[in-house]
C-alpha cells in the first residue's frame, strides 16, 4: 500500500488501464439506444404489451440515474475497483440474461439489472480516471477522452444494433457486451489501483430511497411531458419528485455521515461546474431529440441510414477535446474556453434554425458544431469538479456530475420538446385530422392511407410543420446555451485546478 502527496506523471501503464475503463464506459452509453431496431424483432418474438415494451425501453435509463448517487457513494467506501468489477459482473450476467429471455418480463428485469450495473460503472470510472491521473495535464487529456467516449457510445450504439440485428436475432445487440466485460475483469485487477476514502463513516442507508425517490419521478415526469404535453400526472410527477429532492438535501446537510457530502459544494469551482455540466447535457439531448425524427421523416432516411448519416457529426467531437485540454494547458482561462464552447454549441442550434424541409448537410453541421462546443464544455468542467472535489469524494463527485447530465438531458426534452410539438400544434392545418395534429409519424401515417394529393399535401404540412417547430426550439437552445456562455465567463473566472493533491488510501494494483 502506497500514499501519494503529490502529483506524478502516468506512464504506459496508467493510459492502458485508461483503454480498459473505456470498454464499461462505450458499453454503458451504448445501451441507451441499442434498442432502437431491435424493438421490431422483440416486439414480434416476445409479443409485450405497449406498456410493457415502454419498461423495456426506458428501465435501463430509470434505474441508472435512479442509482447513480448511490453507487458512487458506495464505490469511496468498498473501493471503486471493487466495485467496478462488481458491475462489469452483474452487467455481464444480465446481458446474457437479456439475449436469451423468452418473455417481456424477464427482457425488463434483466434490462433494470442492466442499470444497476450500468450505475456501478460510470461514476467508478470517472473516479478512477481522477486517482489514476495526478498530474493536471494529463488528466485533462484523459477526461477529455472519456468525455468523447461517452458521447460517441450513444451514436454508436443505435448503428451497432442496426447492423447487428440485420445480420443475427436481436438477442445478438446484448451479446456483444460479453466480450468487453470478461476483458474487463480479466485485466481490471492488474492495471486498475485500487482506491477509497479511508476513513468513510458509516454507509447512510436511508439516503438511498430519498435519492430515488428525488430522481426517478423528476426524471420521469420530464421526459413525458414532450409526448402528452402538461399532463397533470407528469406535473405532479416532478412535483413529489422535487419535494423529496429537498428532504435529500435537508438529510445531507443534517445526518453525522451523509451519502453526498455537503463539503463537496465548498470545494472552489464544484458547483459551478456541475451546474455548467447539465447546461451541456441540455444542449446535447435537446438536438438530438429532433434530429433523429428530421433524419428518418422529414428527409425520408431509413433508420439504419439515419443512424449511419448521424455519425458523420462525431469526426467533430473527436478533436474537441483535446484542443480545449491544449488551450487550457497553454495559459488559457479555462472560463474563457468553456464560454468559446458554449458559444460554439450556441452556434450550432442557429444552424439548426436555418435549416428547412430538405437541408441534410446544414442539418448534420449543425450537429457537428453542436456536439463539439459541447464536449469542450464537459471535458473542461468535468476536469474542474473532480480536482476541486477531496480526492477521498472522488466517487460521489462523478455521480454527481453522472446526475446533473440525466437531469439536464430530461429537462431539455421536456422543454425544447414541448416547444417543438407546441410550435407543431400551431402550425398544422385545423381541418387535418386528430392523429394527424398531434405528431410527425402519426400525420404521415395518416397521410399514407389517403389517396392522391390530399396525402402528399398533408405530409408536406407535417414536414413544414415539424421543421418549424424545430427552428424555434433551436433558436430557444442558442439563447440558452449563449446565456450559459456568458454564466460560465462569471462563474469560473479565476479558478483554477489545483496543483497539488490530497493523500488518499490507494492499493497498487495487483
Amino acid at each position: 500500500m502506497t500514499t501519494t502527496s503529490t502529483p506524478s506523471r502516468a506512464g504506459r501503464r496508467a493510459w492502458t488501464a485508461l483503454c480498459v475503463l473505456m470498454l464499461p464506459l462505450l458499453l454503458v452509453s451504448m445501451d441507451v439506444s441499442v434498442l432502437y431496431f431491435a424493438i421490431p424483432q422483440i416486439s414480434a418474438d416476445l409479443e409485450p404489451t405497449g406498456t410493457q415494451q415502454l419498461w423495456i425501453f426506458d428501465v435501463y435509463g430509470f434505474v441508472l440515474a435512479g442509482l447513480l448517487m448511490t453507487m458512487g457513494a458506495l464505490g469511496d467506501r468498498i473501493g471503486r475497483r471493487r466495485l467496478l468489477l462488481i458491475g462489469a459482473a452483474a452487467f455481464g450476467a444480465a446481458s446474457l440474461l437479456a439475449a436469451y429471455a423468452h418473455t417481456a418480463e424477464t427482457l425488463i428485469a434483466a434490462r433494470a439489472i442492466l442499470g444497476i450495473g450500468g450505475a456501478t460503472l460510470m461514476p467508478s470510472t470517472m473516479a478512477l480516471v481522477r486517482t489514476m491521473f495526478t498530474d493536471p495535464g494529463q488528466r485533462a487529456k484523459a477526461i477529455g477522452l472519456w468525455s468523447g467516449v461517452m458521447t460517441a457510445g450513444i451514436a454508436l450504439g443505435s448503428v451497432m444494433s442496426g447492423v447487428l440485428v440485420e445480420h443475427f436475432w436481436w438477442g445478438s445487440v446484448f451479446l456483444v457486451n460479453l466480450p468487453a466485460m470478461a476483458l474487463l475483469l480479466l485485466l481490471g485487477p492488474l492495471l486498475l489501483p485500487e482506491s477509497r476514502n479511508p476513513a468513510p463513516g458509516r454507509f447512510d442507508w436511508l439516503s438511498v430511497p430519498l435519492s430515488m425517490a428525488a430522481v426517478l419521478p423528476v426524471v420521469y415526469g420530464l421526459k413525458e411531458l414532450p409526448s402528452e404535453g402538461w399532463n397533470v400526472r407528469y406535473v405532479v410527477s416532478v412535483t413529489v419528485g422535487l419535494l423529496f429532492a429537498a428532504l435529500f438535501v435537508h438529510r445531507q446537510r443534517t445526518v453525522a455521515s451523509p451519502m453526498i457530502s455537503p463539503a463537496l459544494f465548498r470545494g472552489h469551482g464544484f458547483t459551478p461546474a456541475l451546474v455548467l455540466n447539465t447546461v451541456a447535457a441540455f444542449g446535447m439531448m435537446g438536438s438530438a431529440y429532433f434530429t433523429t425524427q428530421y433524419l428518418q421523416s422529414v428527409l425520408g432516411k431509413s433508420a439504419l441510414e439515419a443512424a449511419l448519416w448521424s455519425l458523420l457529426p462525431s469526426v467533430l467531437i473527436g478533436a474537441a477535446a483535446p484542443v480545449a485540454a491544449q488551450l487550457v494547458q497553454r495559459g488559457v482561462e479555462r472560463a474563457y474556453v468553456v464560454t468559446g464552447g458554449f458559444l460554439i454549441a450556441a452556434a450550432g442550434y442557429a444552424l439548426l434554425a436555418l435549416s428547412g424541409t430538405d437541408s441534410l448537410w446544414l442539418v448534420l453541421a449543425a450537429c457537428g458544431v453542436l456536439a463539439a462546443g459541447i464536449v469542450v464544455v464537459m471535458s473542461l468542467v468535468t476536469d474542474l469538479a473532480l480536482s476541486s472535489a477531496p480526492v477521498e469524494k472522488a466517487g460521489s463527485a462523478s455521480s454527481l456530475m453522472e446526475t446533473g447530465t440525466e437531469f439536464g438531458g430530461a429537462l431539455s426534452m421536456a422543454l425544447l420538446g414541448s416547444i417543438g410539438t407546441a410550435v407543431y400544434h400551431h402550425e398544422m392545418p385545423s381541418t387535418a385530422p386528430d392523429a394527424a395534429q398531434e405528431t410527425l409519424g402519426g400525420a404521415l401515417a395518416v397521410a399514407a392511407e389517403l389517396p392522391g394529393r390530399a396525402g402528399d399535401n398533408l405530409a408536406t404540412a407535417a414536414r413544414e410543420s415539424f421543421t418549424t417547430g424545430m427552428q424555434a426550439a433551436a433558436l430557444t437552445g442558442a439563447l440558452l446555451l449563449t446565456a450559459a456562455a456568458a454564466l460560465a465567463a462569471r462563474g469560473l473566472r479565476g479558478i483554477r485546478v489545483r496543483k497539488q493533491e490530497e493523500p488518499e488510501q490507494v492499493e497498487a494494483a495487483a
